[in-house]
């Protein structure tokens, strides 16, 4: 959620905060993973394998999770560091 804040403070997304929030929040198709301990212990497993902080949350919530991440993110792909959807 912080790195939807911070590319909307960025303007590269445009959709409105507010709106984008409730959909999340309300929307059943939707699992909302709250920083846990071990993802942040996985976050200081990744060292500098990903210079974005935003970033290695992300791929440390999706191995702690054993989850694959849809993204566009070519520092992510490329990193090899978690399983991903182009």
């Amino acid at each position: 959620m912080l790195e939807i804040v911070l590319l909307a403070e960025g303007r590269r997304i445009r959709a409105g905060l507010d709106e984008l929030f409730q959909e999340l929040s309300t929307n059943t198709a939707i699992r909302i993973i709250p920083l846990t301990t071990d993802v942040a212990l996985e976050v200081a497993a990744l060292g500098d394998a990903l210079r974005d902080p935003g970033d290695r949350v992300i791929v440390a919530t999706a191995r702690v999770h054993r989850l694959r991440l849809l993204t566009a993110d070519q520092r992510i792909i490329e990193s090899d560091l978690v399983p991903v959807v182009e």
